[in-house]
Parts: structure tokens; sequence; C-alpha cells
């Protein structure tokens, strides 16, 4: 591999076939990073087993990480796209490549505004480039430090020029890896965000005149925006002090921009728009999604798999559970602080926090000396990864603290084992846990929502289910009915199959500006 050459892997396909039906998009997690997103994609490919599947998962950088699901048989290539990893060696004497100014403007346009015409401006103006100079080549030289000079100073004058560069980096390098990547053939063009997988997903319907489909789970840019706000590797450049309104542009701002631009592109060359709940479309709709590609699949499980266990018995140590990834979205700290309230209370309570804690060791570890400062020792138990078929059984209430959510399955597996859920009010867990408006019988709660980071509110909630015996087997059988009516895998793999079949059978719609 040379300088030349843009590191964008492929596997051996397993089995050699010239197209697949379905690419799906996926960035951070299948088939490395067990977790909701990673269980739904993997269900998803199993769930349609005439279909053909090419994956191709976005990463910062290689990595020697060994793959958490073993791929299904109609996975026919594995594909990968390294975000970080973009460039080659510098070269001084560059000379100014054909098309350059263009490139310029139309980079600035798709990282400020997006859209598919600033993407396709920007996919032809490196077009023009082609066999005058590689990308990577380009990015490294003094042409790229021009341009960000440019940029800089017509965007963050006032602010750290080094944080800025190293931001410009980390954005043109994630955005340019997805521009050279060589796609794969497919009939449908399946992104589960929007972020540079949308990207990417945008490209291929604009190349290649096929669909391009989105399943949001979480909104990614306002999962973006939570993780920029709680990041303590993005500098804060320009002192605002406790002025609110102040306009100047800081390295969060260009960063939240740049999401919200590539979402806006990614909606505009979707042919369909699926989310997992009706609130999500809100956000939608405000970041520019067409209301005419707008709909709701929502997320199923197996219930039988979950309705046949038993339940915590009322003599049991009383048990709350945590089920999720030991990561900062998940705001494992609140629950580690609501379990000292409850101990207070109940001072037998088992508190389990069950899911896999290598993703952040840096978190892992701050919960950790939190449990150790609260004196939570023989309390908190965190299991690592385990199957929860074999914990639910001693769970009294279920328990998800998390900042931002989707539709977590975790709360409907719970729900079908019959067991209350306490969670924040974050994503449609207000929907699946006291059902929506129309809900026809009206079959009551299953469950407390409560606001984030509130801790004495989590606590309460447990503390009414684990005292009050008939309430928590009343909410629980509540939960357990409303996931059986709505959300069963049979139904959502039905409304998926039915969407793949139409949209690989819809005629090619023509390239680039055709599709415009």
């Amino acid at each position: 591999m040379n300088e030349h050459t843009f590191r964008a892997t492929a596997s051996v396909p397993r089995k050699a076939t010239p197209e697949a039906d379905i690419c799906i998009i996926v960035e951070g997690c299948y088939p490395y990073v067990p977790g909701g997103v990673s269980s739904w994609i993997d269900w998803l490919i199993r769930s349609q087993p005439q279909t053909t599947f090419a994956v191709v998962t976005l990463w910062p950088r290689p990595t020697d990480q060994k793959p958490r699901y073993a791929l299904p048989e109609n996975v026919v290539a594995l594909r990968h796209v390294y975000l970080q990893d973009f460039g080659g060696r510098p070269r001084a004497n560059l000379p100014l490549p054909p098309g350059i100014e263009a490139l310029g403007r139309s980079l600035n346009r798709l990282t400020t505004r997006g859209g598919a015409e600033a993407l396709w401006e920007t996919t032809a103006a490196l077009d023009a480039m082609r066999g005058h100079v590689a990308l990577p080549v380009l990015f490294n030289s003094p042409i790229a430090w021009q341009l960000v000079q440019e940029m800089y100073e017509a965007e963050m004058p006032y602010g750290s020029f080094l944080h800025y560069f190293w931001a410009w980096r980390a954005l043109l390098g994630g955005l340019f890896a997805t521009l050279e990547f060589k796609l794969p053939e497919a009939r449908v063009y399946h992104t589960i965000s929007t972020g540079y997988a949308g990207v990417l997903a945008a490209r291929a319907a604009l190349e290649t005149g096929r669909p391009a489909l989105l399943t949001e789970h979480g909104i990614y840019t306002n999962e973006r925006r939570v993780e920029l706000l709680m990041a303590d590797w993005v500098a804060d450049t320009v002192d605002k002090g406790h002025t609110l309104d102040d306009p100047r542009f800081d390295l969060r701002d260009m960063w939240v921009r740049a999401f919200e631009a590539y979402a806006r592109t990614c909606y505009e060359a979707s042919t369909e728009v699926v989310t997992l709940y009706q609130d999500n479309q809100r956000l939608q709709r405000a970041l520019g999604a067409d209301e005419d590609k707008l709909r709701v699949i929502a997320n199923g499980i197996d219930v039988s798999k979950f309705s046949r266990l038993t339940q915590a018995s009322d003599t049991a140590r009383p048990t709350m559970a945590l089920i999720g990834r030991v990561v900062p979205i998940k705001d494992i700290e609140t629950f580690i602080a609501s379990a000292r309230i409850v101990r207070e209370r109940i001072p037998e309570i088992r508190a389990l926090i069950i899911g896999p804690t290598d993703e952040d060791p840096d978190y892992f570890a701050a919960c950790r000396a939190l449990v150790a400062e609260l004196g939570l020792v023989d309390t908190v138990e965190f299991t690592g990864q385990v199957s929860i078929l074999e914990y639910l059984p001693h769970v009294h209430v279920a328990v998800l603290t998390s900042l931002s959510e989707s539709q977590p399955l975790v709360v409907l597996e719970a729900g079908a084992a019959g067991i209350p859920f306490v969670a924040t009010n974050a994503g449609s867990c207000r929907e699946i846990i006291e059902g929506r408006a129309d809900e026809v019988p009206p079959l009551g709660p299953g469950g407390i929502v409560t606001d984030l980071v509130a801790p004495d509110q989590i606590a309460d909630a447990v503390c009414v289910y684990l005292t009050e015996h008939e309430q928590r087997r009343a909410h629980g059988n509540a939960l357990r009915r409303r996931v059986e009516a709505t959300y069963t895998s049979e139904r959502a793999a039905a409304a998926y199959r039915d969407l793949y079949l139409r949209l690989c059978l819809e005629p090619g719609k023509g390239t680039s500006r055709e599709m415009m």
C-alpha cells in the first residue's frame, strides 16, 4: 500500500457475488461492539434470510478488536472505512491542481449547510482533480494549509488556530475518507445513522442512482451534541463568560454545525427516512427531513423468549438492575447515586449493572471509584457482558438512566418478562412505559419515567416497586401486554421485508444531478 492509496480495506467475501441486495452502513458498532444498535443490526440481517447484505463499518482507525457477532450466512462482504487514517506524505512543491477553488467552495458549503447539491459539487470537484493528484497527498499539502488558514480567518480568527487546525483535520479527514471509499455494489444502501455513515449513503445514492434508506434509532446529531458538551478533548477556545447570547463561533459549534449539515445531506438524498417512534420525527423535521419521506417502524423482540422467564419472588433479596453499556451516555453514575439512596431505606438492596465494561475504560474506572467512595462495594455489582436471560428472573425492577436513547431494547426485553421499568425521559422510554395517547385499549403504566440526572427520583420510584409488590406486578403485567401488542420482532421483520422489496424493485433514478 503506497502513499496514494486510501486505507479502506475489504475482507475476502464469504461467497463470490457481483452485488448485494442491501448494503448496510454503520458507524462505530457492528460487528465489533456489543449493544442495542449492534444487536438490532444482527437481528435485522438474520430476519431477512433470503436477502443478501454487504456491511460497511466505519471506524476511527484500524484496530485489533475482534468481532463480537458472528456474521450471518447472508452477509456476503464486510468492508471497513477508517476515518482518521487518511493521508499521504507531505509534498512541498505540489502544483495547484485544477478545480481546487471549486473544491474549497463546495467543502465549505457541505460542512456548513449540507444538502445533496453540495455533496454532488464536492464529488465533482474531486473527480476533476483525479489524475492530477491523489486526495491523501493533497490533504497533506501546502494547498490544504492555505485552505484551512482561509477558513480559520473567516470563521474563528479570535480563537486558537492550533485547536481549529486539528478539528478541521479530523472533520475533513473523515469526510474525505467517506468520499474516497470504493462503494460495494448494492440495490439499496441502508445507513443506520446520519453523520459520516449518512454522507456515505447519500454519496452512494447520487453516484449509483439506487435508493438510500435511513433508519435512525437515536437522532445522531443530538447524541453527538451531548457527547461534545461532555467531551474534555474539545478545547474551549473562546471564553464566553456568563453570556448566553455571545455570537462568537467555537470548536463545539463547528462540530455540531458539520453534523447537522451531514444530516441534511443524508435526509435529502434518502428515499425513505425511518425512525423508531413518532417523537423523533419532530427532530428530523427540524433538521430538514421531508415530511413525505418519514415513517415509523418500531423495534421488536422475540417476546416468547422473555415471557416464559420466572419472576423474582417477593422474599428474594431486593434487586434493581441497569442493563446497558458502561459509557457516559448511559449515565451510570446517576444509577450508582440512586443505589446509595435506596440502600438508606432498604439496606439489603442489590444493584446490578449488567453490560460490557470495556468500551470506555476510563469511565468504567470512574464508576468503580464512585462505588468505593459511596461505600457501595457490597451493594453494586458490575457483571460485564452476560446473558440477561440468566439475570432477569432475579430482578425486581429494571432501571435506565440514559442521557439520550432511541428505542432501547432492554425496556422491551424486561417488559416482556413482566418487570416494571424506571427510566429517564429519553428517546421512546415514555412512549413504551406509559403507552401512546391513541393506545386501544389503554393498558396503563408499565413503570415510572423520571427526569434526567435525577438520582432521588430514580430511588423513589425503585422503592415504590420494592415495597409495593402488587403495584410492581400490575405495572409489570401492563408493560408485558404492551410489548406483546406492539413491539414484536415479527411485525418489525415484516415491515423491513416489504420496504426492502419495494426499494430493490425501484428502477434506477440516474446519477448525480439527474436525481436532484
